[in-house]
C-alpha cells in the first residue's frame, strides 16, 4: 500500500510517500479500506515531537473507510461495514489495521468525507460540555479556538443545548462563518482582549464553562474569563508554547479544570463512549449537525496538508484522500 511516512521528527518536509507493507487484521482487529482521512491537531504534534520508535512510521489517529477483513475473535461488525475508526498511529495511509472496540458504523450512504470529521471532533466536544463540563441550557460556554474541528463541533452542540456561545477566533472571516453554526457572540483575539469581553458580555459575571483546546496562556484567560464555580474543560496544547500556565486563581473562584482524553474515555468507558459516538453519528446523518470540512489534500500532499493546518488557515476540518 500507499502511506505517508516519515524516518525522523521535523516540520511537514519529513513526509515520504512511499509503498509499504500492507498491514494485517490481528485478533480483536478489523483491516481498514481508508477513504479519508481526518487530519487531527495531535497527528501534527506527534509528528513534531514523539519519538520514532519504529520507521518508516505513519502518523494519524482518525480515518473512514471500508472493513475488508476481520482478525480472529471479531464480532459486532462485518466484513464491506462502512465505518470511522480511532488508531494509535496508520491513518495516513491506504489501509490501517485497528482495534475493532475503535471502530463506529456509519450508514452506507454516508459520504466517508462526512464520516471522517465525527469521532474525536464531536465525541470530544460531547465530552466538554456534557459530562464533565455538565452544561445546562440558559448557561454561557466560551469555546477557545471554535473555528477548530472540536470548536465547531462544540458550538454546534452547545447552541443545540441551549446555551449562549461565546467564541474566539484569528480572524473576523472566521467569525462570520462561525455565526451560521450558532455563534451567539464573537472575539477575534488577535485585536480583542479575550477576558474583558466576556465579561462585558456576561454583565461581568463571566462564562459558567470554557473548552479550552490551546492552553499555555490561552488557559490562564480561561481561568480569568470563568465565573465563579465555573468549569473548564482543556482537551489539548495546540498553542505550542511550552509554557506552564498558572492555576492557582481557580481556587479563589472555587472552579474547576477537567482535562479530557477521549481515547483513554474510549479505553476506561467503552460502552458509555460508543452510546455516545452512535447518537452523534445518527444526529449528523439526520442533519441536526454538520460536519465541516475546510480542504481536501490527495494522500501524497499529507506535507502540505499538515502545513496548511500549522499555518492556522483552516476552517473546520482537513482531509487526505488516499
Amino acid at each position: 500500500m500507499k502511506a505517508a511516512v516519515y524516518y525522523e521528527n521535523g516540520g511537514p518536509e519529513v513526509f515520504r510517500y512511499e509503498e509499504v507493507p500492507d498491514p494485517v487484521a490481528q485478533a480483536g482487529e478489523v483491516l481498514l479500506r481508508i477513504e479519508a482521512i481526518g487530519v487531527q491537531g495531535g497527528d501534527l504534534l506527534h509528528r513534531q515531537l514523539a519519538p520514532v520508535q519504529n520507521a518508516p512510521h505513519i502518523v494519524g489517529y482518525q480515518a473512514a473507510g471500508t472493513i475488508v477483513a476481520l482478525g480472529d475473535g471479531v464480532t459486532g461488525v462485518r466484513e464491506g461495514q462502512r465505518v470511522v475508526a480511532f488508531m494509535a498511529s496508520g491513518s495516513h495511509a491506504e489501509l490501517a489495521a485497528v482495534k475493532a472496540r475503535n471502530a463506529y458504523a456509519v450508514p452506507d450512504d454516508m459520504d466517508p468525507r462526512v464520516a471522517a470529521g465525527i469521532l474525536i471532533e464531536f465525541a470530544t466536544a460531547d465530552d466538554c460540555l456534557f459530562e464533565f463540563g455538565r452544561l445546562r441550557a440558559g448557561e454561557t460556554v466560551l469555546v477557545q479556538a471554535a473555528a477548530g474541528g472540536v470548536g465547531l463541533a462544540a458550538v454546534q452542540l452547545a447552541k443545540a443545548a441551549g446555551a449562549t456561545v461565546i467564541g474566539t477566533a484569528s480572524s473576523d472571516e472566521k467569525l462570520g462563518r462561525l455565526a451560521r453554526y450558532g455563534l451567539d457572540h464573537a472575539i477575534n483575539y488577535r485585536d480583542e482582549d479575550v477576558v474583558a469581553r466576556v465579561r462585558e458580555l456576561t454583565g461581568g459575571r463571566g462564562a459558567d464553562l470554557v473548552l479550552d483546546p490551546v492552553g499555555g496562556r490561552t488557559l490562564e484567560g480561561s481561568i480569568e474569563a470563568l465565573a465563579y464555580r465555573g468549569r473548564i474543560s482543556w482537551i489539548g496544547e495546540a498553542g505550542r508554547e511550552g509554557y506552564s500556565p498558572q492555576v492557582r486563581p481557580l481556587m479563589g473562584k472555587s472552579a474547576s479544570l477537567n482535562g479530557v482524553y477521549l481515547a483513554a474515555e474510549m479505553q476506561h468507558d467503552p460502552a458509555r463512549v460508543r452510546t455516545m459516538v452512535d447518537t452523534l453519528i445518527a444526529r449528523i446523518a439526520a442533519g441536526e449537525l454538520t460536519v465541516v470540512v475546510d480542504r481536501e489534500f490527495p494522500l501524497a500532499e499529507a506535507a502540505d496538508a499538515h502545513r496548511f493546518i500549522e499555518n492556522r488557515e483552516a476552517f473546520g476540518r482537513v482531509l487526505l484522500i488516499p
